[in-house]
Formats: structure tokens, sequence, C-alpha cells
């Protein structure tokens, strides 16, 4: 039988996930204005924008009370999902969805700490349309989530 691999590596690997959304972040700060950008392709853009709201600027305008909330959201989110990764170690899927989460969570609530806002810059366009922007945090929130469902529904399948 193999020996149990710590469960802190998971945290170990949120920290690397928060700390490379950080340097991309330090990056596009260094090198663009408030609305300033570059065009990459003719479907990606790099702009700097500021979302003092959540996923697609919800709460945006609110008044600055989102910042705390969603400051004491992300910070209660890491502690349940330390005691997940805890609990749930070597559930590799499971673990390594709850782990992007908590990486770009953490990436997040840095920037809302330090700046009020979070520094948004990755920008896809398509015909005059553009998704809204968003980091390499909010990445890793999307893909641990889209991991978190393929998760259960192997659970779900698995139970059957």
């Amino acid at each position: 039988m193999a020996a149990a691999k710590p469960w802190w590596r998971w945290l170990v690997i949120a920290a690397v996930i928060a700390v490379l959304d950080q340097y991309t972040k330090t990056l596009i700060l260094g090198a663009f204005q408030l609305h300033e950008g570059k065009v990459v392709t003719s479907f990606f853009n790099l702009v700097r924008a500021h979302n003092p709201g959540a996923a697609f600027s919800f709460l945006a305008g609110a008044g600055g009370w989102q910042r705390w909330f969603f400051t004491g959201l992300a910070l209660v989110a890491t502690v349940v999902i330390t005691w997940m990764l805890r609990k749930h170690s070597e559930q590799t899927l499971f673990a390594t969805a709850l782990t992007l989460i908590l990486g770009g969570a953490v990436g997040n609530v840095v920037d809302r700490l330090i700046h009020g806002y979070v520094v948004d810059f990755l920008q896809f366009h398509w015909h005059g349309a553009a998704f809204p922007s968003f980091n390499l945090a909010d990445s890793a929130i999307t893909l641990g989530a889209v991991l978190l469902i393929v998760d259960e529904l192997r659970r779900v399948k698995g139970a059957r």
C-alpha cells in the first residue's frame, strides 16, 4: 500500500496559483494604464481593467461594502476548502478542483485587500462583442468549478 501523501500539498499548489496570479497582475499594473490595452490576436486583447464587484462586475457599483463582503466570503471559503482538502485529500479530482478554487479565491482576495478591486486583463472578443475581462484567478476558479461538476457526475454515475 502506498504511503498517504500529505494533505497540505494541495495548499502549496493553491499558493503557487495565487502567486502566479499576483505576478501576472503586477506585470499588467506596470505595463498598462487603466483601460489601456494591446491587441494580441483578432479575438484576444490584453487590457487593464479594475473590477470592484464579483464575476462579470456583479455589484461593481454597490458603494464599497461589496469589497468587504467578497473578502469575508473568500476567507470563509478558504477555511471551508482547507478543511475539505484535509478530509478528502486522496480524492484527486475533487481535491484538484478545490485547490484551483482556493488558489483563485486567494489571488482575488489579495487584490481586494491591496487595491480595493480585482485586476482583470484577459479579454476575448468577437465581431464587436467583448466578453468581460478576467484574470488567472478567475480562470482557476472556473476550471475548478468545472472539475467539481465532472467529479460529481462521475460520483453519481458510479453510484448507479
